[in-house]
C-alpha cells in the first residue's frame, strides 16, 4: 500500500508525480500557440493602426484608408500549428509586414524541413516526423519545394571568389547514380578540398561531370584558378592517380609538386600479388613511405625491389614508374606528411556523402545532386572551424 503523506509533507517532486507528462506538455504547448498568436494578431492590428492614422470609428483628418474585416490563415511555427490567425484588412490593401505574403510556414520551419532532409530523412518520412510532434503533416511535395531553396545557395558557392591560401590541395571524384531519359546513369561529381597555412579544413568547391577525362578535370580545374585559386603558395597536390586529372594539373598547375596517394598505389599492387604473399609484401611497402627521409626511403624501395621482382615483377613495375611521384611529400615538414601521402582527407568527406545517399537508388535528377553535396560539405565545412589540425598548430 502507498504510503500517504501529509500536506506539510509534501515536496515538489512528490506534487511533480501527480502530473500526467503528456497532458502538461501538450497543456504547454497550447498555451504557447494561444499566447504566440494573441501577439501576432496585436502586433498586426497595431500595424494597420499606424498605416491607417485611425482607430476604429474615428473621424481624423489624417486618416489614410480604412478597414475592410479579416480574413484567417494558419501558420505553421517551431512551436506547432497556429489555427485560424485573424490578419487585419484593409480597403486599399494591406500588405503586413510581420508576415510575408502568401507565407504559410515560420522560416525556421523550412530550415528544420531542410536540415531534416540533408541530415538523410526521406521526403515522405520527414512530414511523418513533423506530425508525430503534433504539428502539421507536410506532404513530400512541400519538402522538395523547400529543398529547390537550396539552388540559389548551391549557385552562389560555386561562383564565389576564392582565396589563394591553401598550402595542400586534394582532388578527387565520386560517382553517384542518376535518372536520365534514357535510364540511370552514372555521373561524377569533381571536389576540391583543401588545407590552408593554419591547418583549417575546407572543402572547396564541387562539379558535376559525365566522367573524369581530362576535359572534364580541366574545366574545372581552370573554373578554380579563374575564381582566384591559382596555387602561388601551394606546396603539394595530392591525387589518386586518375590520368585524366595528372594531365589537366600540368595544364592549370603545371609548377605544383604532386602527390600519388599511396593507399591507392598499394591497393593496385596488392592486387598483383598472390594472397599467401600479400601481407609480406606490402608491409615491406609500406616501410618506403614510413621512412624517415626521402634518402631513407629510396633505400628501402631498393630492398623491397631485390626482393620481389623476380616473383611479382608487375607489382614492383606498377609502383616504380610513379615512385618519384610517391616520394614527393618527404618535401614537407615532417609532422604534415601523414596529412598528405594519400587522399584520405577528401575520401573521409565522401564517407559522409555516402552515408547520406545510402537510403536512395539513385537521384531523380542532377539538380538534386547538387542539393545533397552541397549540404554535406556546408555541413562538413561549418564542423571544422575553429578546429584547425593540431599538425600545424603545435609549436606555434
Amino acid at each position: 500500500m502507498a504510503e500517504v503523506k501529509d500536506l506539510t509533507e509534501l515536496t515538489i517532486k512528490d506534487l511533480w508525480k501527480e502530473v500526467k507528462d503528456e497532458e502538461f506538455w501538450e497543456q504547454v504547448n497550447e498555451r504557447t500557440l494561444y499566447m504566440l498568436k494573441l501577439v501576432l494578431e496585436s502586433s498586426m492590428e497595431s500595424e494597420l493602426l499606424e498605416d491607417l492614422r485611425a482607430s476604429w470609428y474615428s473621424r481624423t483628418s489624417g486618416r489614410k484608408g480604412y478597414r475592410n474585416g479579416y480574413y484567417e490563415r494558419s501558420l505553421f511555427t517551431r512551436y506547432g500549428l497556429i489555427k485560424s490567425l485573424r490578419v487585419p484588412r484593409s480597403r486599399q490593401g494591406h500588405p503586413t509586414r510581420i508576415l510575408s505574403n502568401y507565407c504559410r510556414r515560420e522560416e525556421q520551419v523550412d530550415n528544420m524541413v531542410r536540415n531534416m532532409f540533408l541530415a538523410g530523412v526521406s521526403t515522405r518520412r520527414v512530414g511523418e516526423v513533423l506530425a508525430s510532434l503534433g504539428a502539421e503533416k507536410i506532404s513530400a511535395q512541400t519538402v522538395s519545394n523547400i529543398a529547390r531553396q537550396l539552388d540559389i545557395e548551391v549557385y552562389l558557392f560555386q561562383h564565389r571568389a576564392l582565396s589563394d591560401s591553401y598550402l595542400y590541395l586534394f582532388f578527387d571524384g565520386i560517382s553517384l547514380k542518376v535518372k536520365g531519359a534514357a535510364g540511370v546513369q552514372k555521373r561524377q561529381v569533381l571536389c576540391a578540398y583543401g588545407m590552408t597555412y593554419q591547418g583549417r579544413k575546407e572543402l572547396i568547391s564541387f562539379r558535376q561531370g559525365t566522367d573524369e577525362s581530362e576535359a572534364k578535370w580541366e574545366a574545372f580545374l581552370r573554373d578554380l584558378y579563374d575564381r582566384g585559386l591559382e596555387g602561388k603558395g601551394c606546396q603539394l597536390v595530392t591525387t589518386d592517380g586518375c590520368p585524366g586529372l595528372h594531365k589537366a594539373l600540368e595544364t592549370v598547375y603545371p609548377y605544383v609538386p604532386k602527390q600519388r596517394c599511396w593507399v591507392h598505389k598499394l591497393r593496385n599492387v596488392s592486387n598483383k600479388v598472390r594472397r599467401r604473399d600479400e601481407k609480406q609484401c606490402m608491409a615491406g611497402a609500406k616501410l618506403i613511405y614510413l621512412a624517415q627521409h626521402r634518402k631513407e626511403a629510396v633505400e628501402k624501395y631498393k630492398s623491397w625491389k631485390a626482393k620481389w621482382e623476380s616473383t611479382y615483377p608487375e607489382a614492383v613495375n606498377c609502383l616504380s614508374k610513379d615512385l618519384d611521384e610517391l616520394l614527393t611529400f618527404f618535401g614537407v615538414p615532417p609532422t604534415h606528411r601523414a596529412k598528405v601521402r594519400t587522399t584520405n582527407a577528401i575520401e573521409r568527406s565522401f564517407r559522409e556523402v555516402r552515408r547520406r545517399v545510402r537510403p536512395m537508388t539513385c537521384f531523380t535528377n542532377s539538380a538534386s545532386v547538387d542539393r545533397i553535396i552541397y549540404g554535406v560539405i556546408s555541413h562538413l565545412n561549418q564542423s571544422w572551424k575553429g578546429k584547425p589540425l593540431k599538425e600545424f598548430t603545435q609549436g606555434t
